[in-house]
């Protein structure tokens, strides 16, 4: 069976929302039409423009609460089934869940794909080895193995992060990897100066992103570190910055301009299931000094270079190095740029398109069957 229509869940908050936009394209061009429920804060004007502008896509602004600031197992719930509800009135064909625990405990009546983004059970592995987690951790944990035993497929952006998925929750097999691919490739500009500086960008405010790490780092370097991204969480999380210059949240535009001019590119993140921004730097051809954890060593092995995570004068180093060292970072940034066009939003859609057929196929099958 050929799914033609997909509820697809988003949140505006981060990087998700670029993968649904990314996604929804995909689908658009091969037929299929989505119905984007976008659950917490609505999106903003340049966004909401963003995803009226795709062909066949209905924009859905919930209200319901993101899955990672709900205060409650009660309070998710009834998300569940609300989206439920809402892939019944909309008679979609499938679901595609940017969180398993949405996809917990409620009846959708048609076949549940989730993927893996991110999750407190290995954010904690990660951040805490070995401590239990605390409460507030552990009913939405709890939750997110429901929906990842409950849903009809589990993916998840890369092959690390599956199996580091299938350990946190004990499952019987490890989710599919999908990689995360972008659209719009930043060209780089036209003259052949590379930027002085170094660049970084994310949720400046997870501690799992290692802003404390880029900040001391910074504190060693002799060039400029700028770091974009909030530095507040909407779960009240903050980072302080004293040596790398905090730029705040940029634009589209913004971001696509400064990695336009190519300055090196870091994360020092301690845990990063995929890492868009990595990705978009890459296509502009920065060359990219990463932390050395699975999910980048899987992705960028032979076209970056890596420092221990946590280690803020290794990176420091690492940064002091190649900034100056034109011929080497224009070589990076080729081979970051050409590994790059191998995590495109097409392939992306097309595996995802697949995976939506499949259940879809062995949801029909068992119908007929009964």
């Amino acid at each position: 069976m050929n799914p033609q229509r997909i509820l697809v869940t988003a949140d505006a908050v981060g990087g998700v929302w670029t993968y649904a936009l990314d996604l929804a394209r995909g689908l658009a061009e091969r037929g299929v039409s989505v119905v984007l429920a976008v659950l917490g804060p609505p999106p903003d004007p340049v966004q909401r423009e963003a995803a009226t502008a795709i062909g066949g896509l209905e924009l859905v602004e919930t209200g319901l609460p993101l899955d990672w600031t709900a205060d409650s197992d009660s309070e998710l719930a009834a998300t569940a089934v609300r989206l439920a509800a809402l892939a019944e009135g909309h008679g979609v064909d499938t679901v595609h869940c940017h969180a398993p625990a949405l996809a917990a405990d409620a009846a959708f009546g048609r076949p549940v794909v989730v993927v893996n983004h991110s999750c407190l059970a290995t954010w904690h592995r990660a951040m805490r080895g070995d401590k239990p987690l605390p409460d507030d951790f552990a009913w939405r944990v709890a939750r997110t193995a429901r929906g990842l035993s409950q849903a009809d497929a589990v993916l998840a952006p890369t092959a690390a992060f599956a199996q580091a998925t299938a350990e946190a929750y004990g499952l019987q097999g490890v989710p599919r990897a999908v990689h995360n691919g972008r659209a719009a490739a930043v060209v780089p500009q036209d003259d052949d100066r590379l930027d002085a500086g170094v660049f970084t960008a994310g949720r400046l405010w997870d501690e799992a992103k290692g802003a404390s790490v880029i900040d001391a780092a910074a504190g060693r370097m002799t060039n400029p570190l700028r770091a974009a991204g909030p530095l507040i969480g909407p779960n009240g999380a903050r980072a302080m910055l004293s040596d790398a210059v905090a730029l705040g949240s940029l634009s589209a535009a913004e971001m696509a301009h400064a990695l336009a001019r190519r300055p090196v590119f870091c994360s020092a993140a301690f845990y990063e299931p995929f890492g868009l921004s990595v990705l978009e730097a890459a296509q502009a051809g920065c060359s990219l000094v990463l932390s050395d954890i699975p999910t980048f060593r899987e992705l960028w092995d032979g076209a970056a270079v890596f420092t221990p995570a946590g280690d803020p004068a290794a990176l420091a180093a690492a940064l002091n190095a190649l900034v100056p060292d034109e011929e080497r970072r224009r070589a990076l940034g080729a081979a970051a740029r050409e590994r790059a066009g191998t995590y495109t939003a097409d392939r992306m859609a097309q595996a995802v398109l697949a995976v939506h057929r499949e259940v879809a196929a062995v949801r029909t099958r068992r119908e007929r069957a009964a």
